[in-house]
């Protein structure tokens, strides 16, 4: 009967260290989940802002509204099309995530994109029909 109470013991640290280890698991899944969310966030700010700022520039130009528009909202730009006199912003931002039952950080990437319509009401993807 004594060896019967170790072998118990024996399952319940067993059961507890795999319990343990899903867990963290669970918080990087929910981690990295949370990550896209906010880069996918700080993404469409930032285009929403270089977008605008093609519309209406300023000083800085629609590379730094973007870059400040990311950093809002604890992103890093990571590239920016934005043609000078264009009616479309594209960016790509990325944000760091640790993965602390992992041991490991990674980036997360996320890309937005947004069209201005210009002073004619049309977007800049949009084509007129000839008949």
């Amino acid at each position: 009967m004594n060896q019967e109470r170790g072998s118990v013991s024996l399952v319940l640290v067993a059961a507890m260290g795999f319990s343990v280890i899903l867990g963290s698991f669970i918080v990087d899944v929910a981690g990295a989940s949370a990550a896209k969310a906010r880069a996918q966030a700080a993404a469409d700010a930032a285009a929403l802002a270089a977008a605008q700022e093609q519309v209406l520039p300023s000083a800085g130009g629609p590379a730094n509204a973007a870059a400040e528009y990311a950093e809002r909202n604890g992103a890093r730009l990571v590239a920016c099309r934005c043609p000078e006199g264009g009616l479309e912003a594209v960016v790509v931002v990325e944000v760091k995530v640790v993965l602390a039952g992992l041991g490991v950080t990674r980036t997360v990437p996320a890309t937005a994109r947004a069209v201005v319509e210009d002073p004619a009401g049309h977007s800049a993807g949009s084509t007129r029909d000839a008949s």
